[in-house]
């Protein structure tokens, strides 16, 4: 018997179970696993606007300078919350992998604009593939209609008089403006990375800029009964296992 015919459609059933896996999983208690990023989210995008952890400077919306953020993260870690010490703000690297591109492009190929898809930096990776969203620039540079966490090109559902929050998709409380990175800004230490939900931008701000923090953790944290395979996956899992059957059946 030949044995090549199921050793491929072995293969192409693992990868269609691979590519049917959703990044995001929920792990119950607050906490959101990203199965490529390999960290967990806290599941409020906004919790500084209800717990300050004891920590000044933070705006009753949550919004606060970097400096702030950091000492809020401290204050996360020193009160165990969740039952965790080691939360951070999401990191921002080069793009390509190896150095930082300070030019700007609306197609994600260097570190500042619109559309990076990049798993090196986490909060793009986060709004445009895990959460689907679209910039306000195409990667051709057009302006798209559905841009923004509310997917009409607006702010806040209405109109941009105000700025407004969002559940998307596993995610609470989304606010539609900009979130502070951990990553300083190597040729400029006053500023740091950040990315703008408002629109899909990633840019660096002066760190006394008031916006807002959002934390992760490293790592799958709390996995629970939910952090199953999707019903799409287990069907492309059953029709690879037919399809393996079939091939079986033929060379025997």
């Amino acid at each position: 018997m030949q044995k090549k015919p199921l050793i491929l459609a072995l293969l192409a059933g693992l990868a269609l179970f691979g590519a049917g896996q959703a990044a995001l999983i929920d792990n119950g208690g607050g906490l959101i696993y990203d199965s490529v990023l390999n960290i967990t989210w806290l599941q409020n995008a906004n919790l500084a606007a209800s717990n300050t952890f004891g920590v000044s400077g933070i705006g009753a919306d949550g919004s606060m300078t970097w400096n702030t953020a950091q000492s809020w993260i401290g204050a996360m870690n020193a009160a165990d919350y969740l039952g965790q010490s080691d939360w951070r703000l999401p990191t921002t690297s080069p793009v390509n992998g190896s150095s930082f591109n300070y030019s700007s492009s609306n197609n994600g190929s260097t570190d500042i604009g619109y559309n990076i898809t990049s798993p090196h930096s986490e909060l793009a990776y986060m709004y445009y593939v895990d959460l689907g969203l679209a910039g306000y620039y195409s990667p051709t540079g057009a302006v798209q209609p559905n841009w923004g966490i509310f997917g009409n090109g607006t702010c806040n559902g209405v109109d941009c008089s105000s700025y407004g929050q969002n559940d998307v998709g596993l995610i609470d409380n989304l606010q539609a403006f900009v979130y502070w990175s951990g990553t300083e800004y190597a040729p400029d230490t006053y500023g740091a990375w950040d990315f703008s939900t408002f629109d899909g931008l990633q840019d660096a701000y002066n760190k006394s800029t008031v916006i807002y923090a959002w934390a992760v953790l490293p790592g799958d944290v709390g996995a629970g009964p939910s952090a199953v395979p999707e019903p799409s996956s287990v069907m492309l899992v059953g029709l690879a296992l037919a399809g393996l059957g079939a091939a079986r059946r033929k060379v025997s």
